[in-house]
């Protein structure tokens, strides 16, 4: 079984600002006992690999986060020879992230050593025999660095979940370092319902322990979602009023203007609830539930997040609505529907929009709707928290607007909140307005070089920083929300409501919201 090893110290995360600054951003992370370290990419000529693994690795090496003695090893089925794997990685690398370093700072040369550092084997998932096989090609790189028996490898697998078992058991019996430590990160989805998630888990226990299991969700690698910590438990005027008596609804809000784009064969297998709420907006809601942990130690925080999802009633069909989109002409261009995607299941049912209101039953949150939507072809592209408060109970200046603070996660990130305002110029007429953070106008350059989550998340498990990886039991929690709901409109065969590409979804959503005195991306309705 792959043993988790000593895990680095948790670093303050940096963004070097200049060669010197990574530098010494390198030297602190080879101090915290994370040097000698192989990243080995499992499913390396997959999509996902080539679009964001490879690039947030190139990230993070030209940024000196991670050790200067580092390798990367792609591993797929994929008969590949090296020239074929190096150029098909280097597609989507980019130089840009360098501006800052300035015009002396040579990009080809850092693109050149990177690629120096990568190398692939091809092997099947399921054969212990070909995993020794990637285990000899890695003792041979860290013989060369002398650091023979003793380096440390860090196993990402971008691999489909019916695969998952068999790679684990490949890494532990056939590719495990036997004097350093093992971790291995695990892409979504897992699993489709409590049982099929609970057999995952069972599964790859036998062959990785839970302390050397990062489970990915790259969501919790955004900046405005890891923000939500400090924003809520620095912040004295916001926490006292972060309960029932002050708060109204939440708001979680995921709108993609796009559709599946001859995606669908992949996104009919799961749908919208299992592919974004169930992981992505369940998170940013626990994090917004969970009491103070007592440190941001990872597993007290994931303590509270676990706390606060037990809270969680099972969703009700009462409390769910379901959406597909159809096509619709704009201005001339035709955008198809979901069912005539030629990759789609003909009659297909599957939800490609879900709003759903969550009710977390503890001392804290009590009777306050958790209102929850995801969609695709919306009229916007945008994620976004909405924390709306009570209506003011004075009737001084007539009927106002209630408070609102909204965390916009993307695009242009910010943080505003809207209060009541007297309008400039004669009398007291009072208008809602914001206290506005625009990230870009507050931190300039610092936003166009802002970490990439993967980013992020890849170098959280280099150092062992659990924190923003899933836990086995807070799986399990998610998993328990939904299922019931998920079977019964599968049981039932319930048939989405149809709305228009493009548009602000089902009508069924708004009712929901309305039926909750909320009004989706606004102040809560009189």
């Amino acid at each position: 079984m792959v043993a988790g090893g000593a895990h680095g110290e948790q670093d303050t995360k940096v963004r070097a600002k200049s060669p010197a600054a990574a530098e010494s951003a390198g030297r602190a992370l080879k101090a915290a006992g994370n040097k000698n370290v192989t990243v080995i990419v499992v499913g390396a000529s997959g999509d996902l690999a080539k679009k964001k693994i490879f690039p947030a690795l190139f990230a993070l090496f030209v940024e000196g986060l991670l050790p200067t003695d580092i390798n990367v090893v792609g591993y797929a089925r994929s008969p590949m020879d090296h020239e074929t794997f190096i150029n098909r990685i280097a597609e989507n690398m980019t130089c840009r992230i360098l501006e800052h370093f300035g015009d002396d700072f040579e990009c080809d040369g850092t693109l050149e050593e990177f690629l120096g550092r990568c190398s692939y084997v091809s092997g099947q998932y399921d054969s212990v025999d070909d995993f020794k096989t990637l285990s000899s090609h890695v003792d041979a790189l860290e013989a060369a660095r002398g650091a023979a028996g003793v380096g440390n490898r860090l196993f990402y697998l971008a691999v489909p979940p019916n695969v998952f078992v068999s790679t684990a058991r490949g890494v532990s019996q056939g590719a495990s370092s036997p004097g350093g430590w093992n971790r291995v990160i695990v892409e979504k989805p897992f699993g489709r319902d409590s049982a099929s998630s609970r057999a995952l888990s069972q599964g790859l226990a036998e062959w990785i322990d839970e302390e050397s299991t990062y489970r990915i969700d790259h969501y919790l690698g955004k900046e405005l979602v890891q923000n939500m910590l400090a924003l809520r438990f620095s912040n004295l005027i916001f926490e006292p009023l972060w309960n029932r008596h002050h708060v109204k609804s939440v708001q979680i809000i995921f709108s993609e203007d796009f559709g599946t784009d001859g995606r669908g064969g992949y996104f009919d297998q799961f749908g919208i609830i299992r592919d974004i709420m169930q992981n992505h907006l369940l998170q940013v809601m626990a994090l917004v539930a969970m009491e103070p942990p007592v440190s941001l130690g990872a597993e007290d925080v994931r303590d509270e997040k676990v706390k606060a999802l037990r809270c969680v009633e099972d969703l009700r069909l009462e409390d769910l609505v379901i959406g597909q989109y159809e096509g619709r002409e704009i201005k001339g261009h035709y955008y198809p529907g979901y069912l005539e995607d030629p990759t789609v299941t003909k009659g297909s049912n599957c939800a490609t929009f879900a709003a759903a209101c969550f009710h977390c039953n503890n001392a804290r949150w009590a009777g306050v709707p958790f209102l929850m939507k995801a969609g695709k072809a919306m009229d916007e592209n945008v994620v976004e928290l909405r924390v709306q408060f009570h209506d003011s109970p004075t009737p001084l200046f007539g009927a106002t607007m209630a408070n609102e603070l909204v965390v916009r996660v993307q695009p242009e990130e910010s943080v505003y909140l809207k209060i009541n305002n007297k309008v400039p110029g004669m009398g007291m007429n009072v208008g809602m307005t914001r206290l506005d953070l625009q990230y870009r106008s507050a931190y300039g350059d610092q936003t166009l070089n802002m970490p990439k989550a993967y980013e992020r998340l890849i170098l959280d498990a280099v150092k062992g920083d659990r924190q923003y990886f899933i836990r086995s039991d807070e799986l399990e929690a998610a998993w328990r929300i939904f299922t019931p709901a998920l079977h019964a409109i599968e049981e039932r065969g319930t048939t989405p409501e149809r709305y228009p590409y493009r548009s602000a979804g089902p009508v069924g959503a708004h009712h929901l919201a309305a039926k909750y005195g909320a009004k989706w991306g606004g102040a809560p309705s009189s």
